[in-house]
């Protein structure tokens, strides 16, 4: 929020001007650490075509990188946290990110953690984060904590970048070929259906299912829309449900190919997730509980529970685990145990880690190279029957003649 006021300096100076804060006291608060009394201050409302359209403020993974490591060096400079929040708050540029620091600022300055503050963000800051952060406050080493979660954050945007951008470009390809194919059956086959009413021999079946489909298309659209995006509101709803969510967890791991893949995925998350809580200080049973909580699969959420009762009981990580081959495979399992051997547990994580993430970088790279090809072929064979639909009867007339 912007504010207007008008104070006193302690010399009797009057000064007006604008300040930015998260509500009226805080403002207040502001303007009082300059020693300034004020006599008047109120809320300035932007006009309607400068307010901030929600969507394009909307918090990034990147925002949240950015405020990770701006407080980690911070505090690692010996600033106060209050200050470093809205130090922080200053340079963000998204309005409603900057209002956020501000009111986390003001928790903390009225007595409240940093770790209990971030928790009120849920939306922002997950249980792995706030973890991380709890355990740098009992440790005395909070600026590290930090590090290490920007650290995390940073490996964890790339490797999500890199699947997202894997799949736009035949998303795209896809999405623009329906569109043009689209336009064409409602302008340029109804041209075509015109030319063959006037024939009088008999079309062929394929020529008369396109001219059927064109017209249905160009006739109904707005229901044939409506009905469309009623069914993926449906679908929505439908994958939001925790039964199918399940299903799905354990349906796409048994997929031949695209289980691997996925296999390989959640491995590398859960040991990512791992090595980052463990190195930051954070107990074992307490970095498998956060790491099942945000695993992203019912499956392996499922069997890291079983494995944090395991290590309650007294057994090892590796000990558990080895009870799922199909899920955690023997490499997994053998590198848990020397790391474990040795007492260097997130060492051998980071190294599965990067063990994983090549194998699905070559994947990756695989899946482009195919996929190309595999397109071409599906969309040049829709080309084709299309051609053939529309082109045939006129050979067959041009013949007759």
């Amino acid at each position: 929020m912007k504010f207007s006021y008008q104070a006193r300096s302690k010399k009797g100076d009057i000064q007006t001007g604008f300040v930015e804060a998260s509500s009226r006291e805080a403002a207040l608060n502001i303007l009082q650490k300059y020693g300034l009394y004020i006599t008047f201050l109120e809320e300035v409302e932007a006009p309607f075509w400068q307010r901030n359209i929600q969507f394009f403020n909307r918090i990034s993974r990147k925002d949240v990188v950015f405020f990770t490591r701006q407080l980690a060096i911070m505090l690692k400079s010996n600033i106060p946290v209050v200050e470093s929040l809205e130090s922080i708050a200053h340079q963000i540029k998204k309005p409603n990110f900057r209002e956020l620091v501000l009111e986390m600022a003001e928790e903390v300055e009225g007595g409240s953690t940093l770790s209990k503050t971030f928790s009120k963000q849920k939306t922002l800051f997950s249980s792995f984060f706030v973890g991380m952060v709890k355990s740098g406050e009992a440790s005395g080493t909070v600026p590290e904590s930090l590090d290490y979660l920007a650290d995390y954050l940073e490996k964890e945007e790339d490797f999500v970048s890199k699947i997202i951008t894997s799949l736009i470009y035949p998303a795209f390809v896809l999405i623009v070929f329906f569109i043009v194919l689209f336009a064409m059956g409602i302008i340029v086959v109804p041209k075509f259906a015109e030319v063959f009413s006037g024939m009088e021999t008999d079309l062929p079946l394929i020529t008369r299912v396109v001219i059927y489909l064109a017209t249905t298309v160009k006739e109904w659209w707005f229901i044939i829309a409506i009905l469309g995006i009623s069914f993926l509101i449906s679908l929505v709803f439908f994958f939001k449900s925790e039964e199918t969510r399940r299903f799905l967890d354990k349906f796409f791991l048994g997929v031949p190919i695209i289980g691997d893949f996925m296999k390989k995925y959640f491995l590398t998350r859960i040991a990512l997730n791992l090595s980052t809580l463990i190195s930051g200080g954070v107990p074992i049973l307490q970095s498998l509980e956060i790491t099942g909580d945000i695993v992203g699969n019912e499956v392996y959420k499922n069997i890291i529970e079983e494995t944090k009762e395991a290590v309650r009981a007294g057994q090892t990580v590796s000990s558990s685990l080895s009870r799922y081959p199909e899920t955690f495979p023997i490499l997994f399992v053998q590198m848990t145990v020397v790391g474990e051997r040795t007492g260097h547990l997130e060492s051998t994580l980071k190294n599965i880690v990067n063990l994983y993430e090549k194998e699905i970088d070559r994947t990756l790279d695989s899946f482009i190279k195919l996929i190309e090809p595999v397109l071409i072929l599906f969309l040049g064979g829709l080309v084709i029957l299309l051609a053939i639909s529309l082109f045939v009867p006129l050979f067959q007339r041009g013949l007759a003649i």
